[in-house]
């Protein structure tokens, strides 16, 4: 998945799920290495109950970061391994 190039705004406001089909929230931003430009997580808004049960890292504004490298795919929504979360 890190290979593909994917524009921010085909990505900003999709909606993240994982595999299982779970609704996580909306994408926000993306946070990055600013030397490599390597994306490091995903800022998630609007976060939902079972996605606060997963003890993710969060920003100082309580916005859920999910790692880039648990995407799966990005289409329509963006799909994580939730496995990749915990």
């Amino acid at each position: 998945m890190q290979d593909e190039k994917n524009p921010f705004s085909l990505i900003l406001g999709k909606m993240v799920v994982t595999k299982e089909g779970k609704r996580l929230g909306f994408v926000k931003d993306v946070t990055f290495e600013t030397n490599s430009g390597e994306l490091i997580n995903l800022v998630v808004k609007d976060t939902t109950s079972y996605t606060k049960n997963l003890n993710l890292e969060r920003t100082p504004s309580n916005e859920a970061l999910i790692p880039y490298s648990s995407i799966i795919a990005i289409s329509d929504f963006i799909i994580v391994s939730e496995e990749d979360l915990i």
